[in-house]
């Protein structure tokens, strides 16, 4: 049996709706959901499971038409909806009551549900959310449906406000496969057989890394699960370090390059770090131009900033190696600036982790 799992597609979300490219974020996330659809067709899925989040708000019964419509171009796919936290469906709504055309089993809110397709011989078993938060610890005391078929367990959440449950009490369940929804990044949490999917597509700057979703298939030899990218745009963070050796024109062309390796389609956030003479005097205006960026952090150090710093820091750490270095008469003027500066920067950065 083969399988695709996805999570947290947001459908209808408009992130970064302030910026110029906020303005086709919903449209890439509908395009994204297709592409998943497009992949079950040619990959010759039995199942897709949708792990909470479909939506980013609780879904209309015309929300629920607009996504049966799309589910009834899967050839063989059955699908199994879950509604998560940010796509409650209230119990005794109007959407709790919709039934699908397509080949779908949205389970029902607020209770534990088994739904067991005949065909594939597969039973899916979770508890869809009926409103915004359970702190029960629901998901770890959810056991398999049958002992005859292939049993899936399909949840959203994780924390204390969203279902929390402890992964080696819902290893020992026996389940084939978890497909877990609510956090939005890949995350493999017991081989082959636990993982979060992630977002299809990212849909905000602390969302960095890859987006895209689970495949895998059960046989009779146990479960296989690898990941597939699909996202049109990633968040990327990208760090340069600023020099006085280097002109604010060559600082700008090793940024635009680093950028251009990357890919101009991403959205990144900048932080500038390192030594300037002056801090404020960078061109970025090809680059605002040639690529979306989200913002820019500002980590430099100025001239003014140093001797700021060598004055307040006279008596730790900072300002001894500030002394050492510049009692040293083994170091010519040019090496000992240079040593400050980055022995400087060094200590600058380690305060900052800690």
């Amino acid at each position: 049996m083969k399988f695709i799992h996805i999570a947290d597609v947001h459908l209808f979300a408009s992130p970064d709706k302030d910026k110029p490219w906020g303005e086709h974020r919903t449209q890439e996330i509908e395009e994204t959901f297709d592409r998943v659809l497009k992949d079950c067709n040619e990959k010759d899925i039995d199942l897709l499971l949708i792990a909470g989040n479909l939506f980013d708000r609780s879904p209309s019964v015309d929300d629920l038409i607009f996504v049966d419509e799309k589910l009834s171009k899967l050839t063989k796919t059955r699908t199994v909806i879950l509604s998560g936290p940010d796509d409650f469906i209230p119990v005794d709504s109007d959407s709790a009551a919709y039934k699908f055309n397509s080949r779908t089993v949205m389970l029902p809110p607020d209770r534990t549900t088994n739904a067991y397709l005949r065909g594939i011989n597969t039973c899916v078993t979770g508890f869809s959310y009926g409103k915004a938060q359970y702190r029960e610890r629901i998901i770890e005391n959810i056991d398999p449906g049958r002992e005859d078929a292939i049993n899936i367990l399909i949840a959203s959440g994780g924390d204390k406000h969203h279902m929390p449950f402890k992964k080696d009490k819902l290893a020992t369940k026996g389940y084939d496969y978890v497909a877990m929804g609510y956090i939005r990044r890949p995350v493999h949490i017991l081989k082959n057989r636990m993982a979060y999917a992630g977002s299809p597509e990212p849909l905000g700057p602390k969302e960095t890394g890859r987006h895209g979703y689970v495949i895998g298939e059960i046989n009779n030899e146990g479960t296989k699960i690898s990941w597939c990218p699909i996202a049109k745009r990633n968040y990327v963070d990208v760090s340069i370090t600023m020099s006085p050796e280097l002109s604010a024109d060559e600082i700008v062309r090793n940024l635009e390059n680093k950028m251009l390796k990357l890919g101009n389609e991403n959205i990144y956030s900048i932080t500038l770090r390192g030594f300037s003479k002056d801090n404020t005097n960078l061109d970025l205006s090809r680059i605002n131009s040639r690529f979306n960026i989200y913002e820019y952090l500002n980590m430099t150090i100025s001239d003014e900033d140093e001797k700021i710093l060598r004055v307040e820091n006279e008596n730790n750490m900072m300002g001894s190696f500030i002394r050492e270095v510049n009692e040293s008469y083994t170091l010519n003027e040019s090496v000992r600036s240079r040593a400050l500066r980055y022995g400087m920067e060094a200590l600058i950065l380690a305060g900052e982790e800690r």
